[in-house]
């Protein structure tokens, strides 16, 4: 066993690896080039765990048996390639924490869009019959965290393409892949081909035991699976067609067919609405059908269910204007989700820093949809360009508090006012929570 285990990285999921990996008995190593934040460093601090901040030990670091790499960090990081260089043995925090889950069962769930929303929808269905349960990964605490302070039965993951890229033997019982779009396309060397094969790795360990829950109507997925040869049972679902295993809508009726037990329950009563969230509500129900759970509890929870902070969540009306926080839409694919969705005639901000972007996607529905853009970010020129001659209004905006005072004036009575930036959040804000937080905060003093 690698003894001697360096830490690339203090965020969640570096510091869930420091605390199991110190519990476990290895020697432990933290270094974060840049600032650790307090709660983190007091974490280390108290666990008698070395940790350096704002620099790299580069010999130490070269010394390693193993590196966790925080999945933040991109491969063209100077200290990564000295790392790869020396061959070091470079894992994820997935990867650890997979070591010693012991006999527990794991559910990840991975996908560009909708991730966050199927795995709470999850968690509920599942809370509802067994407490001995974890919602963990990119959504709560980190997996290693979670074995390491308080060990579950069974853990919901969401995983990112991130943290799938330095698997070895993860192999989740269930996988649920919901739908690919570009996305990341910077940490990839600008090939999509290269994005694809990373979502695809949740299934590479699976085997004959195992489930692979996939969006059916995803022709990305669709024509890469041609390409596989997989070892697992696959459960498709669609809104498009019928299958024989899986789940399908179909005349307003969502239909699973798993286990012996059939369920059936109207799309009206989904509390989670749009279409986007009809194929949420599909995957977390064949996931819990395959866990045994009965369709009874399946549909109280799917009917009763809230949805998450900073994904389309309705913040307040003011004069008849609605606002709503889809702070977490950090792609155009997210917010492609949040303006089909819209019913009334919409002032949009969007912006913050742009991943490479092709705003084509949304295009037409701003078209229909959208009568003012305010471009909330420090760089605001593509989008300003791109939607020049597509929206009536076009405005900047470099902070929360213009944003939305902003957003107000243009608005009239019966409109939303809708946060849906399609990019990330790092120039303005801490990250897509505290844009979001900001938001809510000077909407409630309109």
């Amino acid at each position: 066993m690698a003894k001697n285990l360096v830490i690339l990285g203090a965020g969640e999921s570096g510091i869930g690896t420091a605390l199991l990996a110190k519990q476990k008995g290895y020697e432990v190593f933290v270094s974060d080039g840049g600032a650790i934040k307090a709660n983190f460093q007091k974490e280390l601090e108290e666990n008698n765990i070395a940790f350096e901040s704002g620099m790299h030990s580069v010999e130490k670091i070269l010394s390693a048996d193993e590196v966790m790499k925080s999945p933040g960090i991109p491969e063209k990081n100077e200290m990564v390639k000295a790392i790869r260089a020396k061959g070091i043995p470079v894992i994820s925090e997935i990867e650890f924490g997979y070591r010693y889950k012991g006999a527990s069962k794991i559910t990840a769930i991975t996908g560009s869009n909708g991730k966050s929303t199927a795995t709470a929808l999850l968690y509920h269905i599942c809370q509802l019959v067994n407490d001995d349960v974890a919602m963990v990964g990119n959504i709560g605490f980190s997996f290693a965290r979670q074995i390491a302070m308080a060990p579950k039965a069974l853990y919901i993951i969401e995983v990112s393409s991130f943290q799938l890229d330095d698997i070895k033997y993860f192999k989740p019982d269930i996988a649920i892949l919901l739908n690919i779009t570009e996305d990341h396309l910077d940490r990839y060397n600008y090939q999509f081909e290269n994005y694809i094969k990373s979502k695809f790795r949740i299934i590479e360990n699976q085997t004959a035991q195992d489930y692979f829950i996939y969006c059916i109507d995803d022709e990305v997925i669709v024509k890469h699976l041609e390409l596989l040869t997989i070892n697992t049972n696959p459960l498709p679902f669609s809104m498009k067609q019928e299958v024989k295993k899986g789940g399908y809508i179909k005349n307003d009726q969502m239909m699973l067919k798993i286990q012996e037990e059939r369920v059936s329950m109207s799309i009206y009563d989904f509390a989670l609405k749009g279409k986007h969230n009809a194929y949420n509500t599909m995957a977390a129900s064949i996931a819990a059908s395959t866990l045994g759970i009965r369709k009874e509890k399946i549909r109280e929870a799917v009917s009763n269910f809230h949805s998450l902070e900073h994904r389309m969540e309705f913040v307040a009306t003011v004069r008849g204007v609605d606002f709503v926080n889809d702070s977490k839409a950090t792609n155009v694919n997210s917010t492609w989700y949040a303006l089909e969705s819209m019913q009334k005639s919409t002032v949009l901000i969007l912006g913050g820093v742009d991943k490479g972007n092709d705003y084509e996607l949304i295009a037409e529905l701003v078209k229909d949809k959208v009568k003012a853009i305010i471009c909330m970010g420090t760089e605001n020129k593509k989008i300003m360009d791109f939607f020049g001659d597509k929206v009536p209004v076009l405005i900047e905006a470099d902070s929360a508090k213009k944003a939305v005072t902003a957003a107000f004036k243009l608005a009239e009575k019966g409109d939303v006012v809708l946060l849906s930036p399609a990019c990330a959040s790092f120039d303005l804000f801490k990250n897509y929570e505290d844009r979001g937080n900001q938001f809510k905060a000077f909407v409630k003093e309109l």
